[in-house]
């Protein structure tokens, strides 16, 4: 029997991508022994890769020795360099003391990693997202268009909104519950040590971000509403397309049917030709999930896991319980799809969550898989899952939840129970404000720290790992979404049976 590429499912292949990625990334990873070094005068500037050193110096003009650094401080380099000024960092020299040897490099202009291969081939999986994002946008406004036209009374809209942000809102609470339950059993920051405490402050320190403002639940509603469409949509504002969307379809719904339905027919055309698209780009999600992989992999490695062990366990167990535990139970109570079923349906979207970290880049699959597998008719899909990819992080907000009360054990700061409901609280606001995009989690953890008074610099402890958590937190994130679409399609009567 031959062996045809061709014939294997589509979420088999995205899975090889991600393990044969994995050990891409492990056998071409970043060395922590290798820096390239950028400097000289501008237009005559120089490069060398300084390897496996005793001994950096950072010198003034006048060469004393501003900081020193050994062997294994190849963070801390980095971090320094990128903390001093252009204009300062091109009057200091970069000496290196190699097997006794001292080569001096002047005019510092780049202190940086070595790229290997694997973080090479980045730009494949960016391709590859951005081709997922590029179709989401126009994909989510002419669903949605049709989907709130063809819901008919602007009643039925307002009360499939309602019930619709109702169950979000369970699946927020009931995310955040288990997570703080689990951390306070586990206790994951009373085991990490003070030297590593001491070590992840000293790396990480330099990477926090800008303190951000307190959430307002009243800007949060006021900014839904676009003063530009379509500069909504030029800036991805989920939310502004979301009501700009429904102002559309609930309108065709008030004027003369002959009048609306060359419109609604349009839209309708587009969303197809959108789903159409949906279905090409997936065809590269194997080179693209493989690219992604290989150059987290490659950048990040696994040492940091060992230092964080205990946070990111509980973490990861949080999120498989409500993943794998609750979700899948809760549809098949509610709906009667088989738990196994609603798992296999949503194979794709998960895996290109995972590897994405993007609810947004994940949503064109997600709406694709909930009306092909799930039976799910696209007048919810288009309603429920771009409302659920802005405001329903399940696996964020568990996370929010975990880190809060991690940093605090850390810091010996006792959360009594009324605090712990107050970060419950600030977690799902927090969820609601959270874009859909990699990252943005760490700093809406912000506002949550600020909300029971934990030292914000704490955060400085969970950055080295927050990338792999990021890829884990979005597998909920559309799997909620989806588990809710499944409620709504059950509760309208029109989810179609496909087990």
């Amino acid at each position: 029997m031959t062996f045809s590429w061709k014939k294997i499912p589509l979420h088999q292949k995205i899975l090889a991508g991600l393990v044969f990625g994995a050990l891409f990334g492990a056998l071409f990873n970043v060395s922590k022994f290798e820096l390239s070094v950028t400097y000289g005068p501008p237009r005559t500037e120089q490069s060398v890769t300084v390897r496996h050193w005793d001994r950096i110096d950072i010198l003034s003009a006048d060469s004393t020795i501003l900081a020193s650094f050994g062997p294994d401080d190849q963070l801390k380099i980095l971090q320094y360099i990128r903390r001093l000024p252009v204009a300062e960092r091109s009057i200091r020299t970069l000496q290196a003391t190699i097997k006794g040897v001292v080569s001096r490099y002047p005019g510092i202009r780049s202190v940086e990693k070595v790229q290997s291969l694997a973080v090479m081939i980045k730009p494949i999986g960016t391709v590859f997202v951005r081709l997922l994002m590029f179709v989401a946008i126009p994909m989510v406004l002419a669903s949605l268009i049709v989907g709130a036209a063809s819901l008919g009374d602007i009643r039925r809209v307002g009360k499939l909104g309602g019930k619709t942000l109702l169950w979000y809102l369970a699946t927020i609470v009931i995310a955040i519950t288990i997570g703080l339950t689990l951390v306070n059993v586990i206790q994951p920051g009373v085991r990490i040590s003070p030297e590593s405490r001491e070590k992840l402050m000293t790396e990480f320190q330099a990477d926090m971000l800008v303190p951000t403002e307190g959430v307002s639940l009243v800007d949060t509603f006021v900014r839904i509403v676009p003063p530009n469409p379509f500069a909504a949509m030029t800036g991805g504002e989920m939310l502004q397309i979301i009501f700009f969307a429904l102002m559309i379809g609930v309108s065709l719904t008030l004027i003369d049917p002959p009048k609306a339905k060359p419109v609604v027919d349009f839209f309708d055309g587009f969303s197809e030709l959108m789903i159409r698209m949906v279905g090409m780009i997936m065809t590269l999600a194997p080179y693209g999930v493989f690219a992604l992989i290989a150059a987290t992999v490659g950048e990040f490695g696994f040492d940091i896991l060992g230092t964080l062990f205990w946070y990111a366990l509980t973490v990861v167990v949080g999120l498989a319980l409500h993943t794998f535990g609750v979700l899948p139970a809760a549809v098949r109570l509610l709906t009667g799809i088989p738990a196994k079923f609603f798992l296999r349906g949503m194979r794709d979207p998960m895996l290109v969550a995972f590897t994405t970290s993007s609810s947004a880049a994940t949503l064109p699959v997600n709406m694709k898989a909930c009306e092909d597998n799930l039976g799910v008719p696209k007048n919810i899909t288009s309603f429920v899952l771009p409302l659920g990819a802005t405001v329903n992080m399940d696996g964020t907000s568990m996370y929010q939840a975990i880190a809060t009360v991690f940093i605090a054990q850390v810091y010996g700061v006792d959360l009594n129970l009324g605090q712990q409901i107050t970060v419950l609280i600030m977690a799902v606001l927090a969820s609601i404000g959270t874009a859909p995009v990699p990252g943005v989690g760490i700093i809406m953890l912000m506002i949550v720290l600020k909300s029971v008074h934990v030292p914000e610099e704490g955060i400085a402890l969970i950055l080295g790992i927050d990338r792999f958590l990021d890829m884990c937190r979005t597998v909920p994130n559309i799997l909620g979404d989806a588990a809710v679409a499944t409620v709504m399609a059950k509760s309208e009567g029109t989810l179609e049976r496909r087990w």
